[in-house]
């Protein structure tokens, strides 16, 4: 199977093109930084040479846009929306124009489109679509009017050879450096992994085994278009889920924080507070009544096998320490 990965070298495209090449599958990779024989160089906006990777190929994911992990000034949020809708509309022409379209695209999307809540569910035929709560910054609504237009530009685009899937993915959970949970587990090992603002807004999440596998079983399932909730079945509170991650390393205690403490950190991490704040209580609906089943859907589980990875990749690097006095050292650090 030929698939191309455009703005595939990120967390979550550095976990697909792993997976899917170890798999034997012919990856491409397009890049504004091309570094590798099978990175091809485009620029988000217009169609080029880069287009000729897509005539011919079997599936289409498209990963890129902005990293949400900034502050969200003006400046920003425009460049969050201007990349994603941009890459979605060019990924459409080239599609368009290709003498053998691919049979599949998937767009990448997010659980940020639905609703700030607490007391339900969102699944994909009864969630409610967020931008008009109550009690939320302004700038929530933007993040969601992001989505709305990240899958909008895929709707509209004419490609009636291809399947067109939107992936509503909550946050993909791997031990990659500088992915999310590389950064939740710096804060719980300083001390800060506590419940933020009382911690009851939830948390959704997918383990990183899950994510590939959901995606292998939306390539193989051809009845399923349109908008797909990638998520764990069990999403939880902020406090627990930090509480796991917690036992999960063995650190006793996590330092709770109100919401301007969110604030200050949220600004020293130059990241923004609608990441620990906003309730994504998101359920995978669709994928589950699809037939699919999650390897990991308790975060118990998940996190426990997180954190292993984490220590067998530092052992690995450490090869001057013993295994366990090295994961002692750790977990006292």
């Amino acid at each position: 199977m030929k698939v191309v990965l455009p703005g595939g070298t990120g967390q979550v495209g550095t976990i697909l093109d792993r997976a899917l090449t170890s798999a034997g599958h012919e990856v491409a990779v397009l890049t504004r930084n091309p570094r590798r024989e099978r990175d091809i160089a485009w620029d988000g906006v217009t169609l080029g040479p880069w287009a000729e990777v897509i005539d011919g190929s079997d599936v289409v994911i498209n990963l890129a846009g902005r990293s949400v992990s900034c502050r969200y000034t003006d400046e920003n949020l425009r460049a969050m929306m201007d990349s994603r809708v941009d890459s979605a509309r060019v990924i459409g022409k080239a599609i368009a124009a290709a003498a053998r379209p691919p049979r599949l695209w998937l767009q990448m999307s997010t659980a940020t489109i639905y609703a700030h809540r607490f007391d339900a569910a969102h699944d994909e035929a009864t969630g409610v679509i967020g931008g008009s709560e109550a009690g939320v910054p302004d700038y929530w609504a933007y993040s969601v009017e992001i989505a709305k237009n990240w899958e909008q530009a895929q709707a509209e685009a004419w490609t009636p050879a291809t399947r067109k899937v939107a992936l509503r993915a909550a946050m993909v959970m791997s031990p990659d450096h500088g992915g999310v949970f590389d950064v939740l587990l710096k804060l719980a090992r300083l001390g800060l992994g506590g419940p933020v603002a009382g911690g009851a807004q939830y948390v959704s999440w997918i383990h990183d085994e899950d994510f590939v596998r959901a995606v292998e079983f939306l390539i193989a399932r051809e009845d399923l278009d349109g908008p797909v909730n990638l998520a764990s079945p069990r999403p939880l509170p902020q406090r627990e889920f930090m509480r796991a991650l917690r036992a999960a390393w063995g650190v006793p205690v996590g330092l709770p924080a109100t919401r301007w403490m969110a604030e200050l950190g949220a600004f020293a991490l130059r990241s923004d507070t609608e990441l620990l704040l906003k309730s994504r209580r998101v359920v995978p609906g669709r994928l589950r009544a699809a037939g699919f089943t999650f390897a990991y859907p308790e975060w118990d589980k998940a996190v426990a096998d997180l954190v292993g990875r984490v220590r067998s990749t530092r052992s690995v690097r450490r090869p001057g320490h013993s295994g366990r006095g090295a994961e002692q050292q750790k977990t006292r650090s």
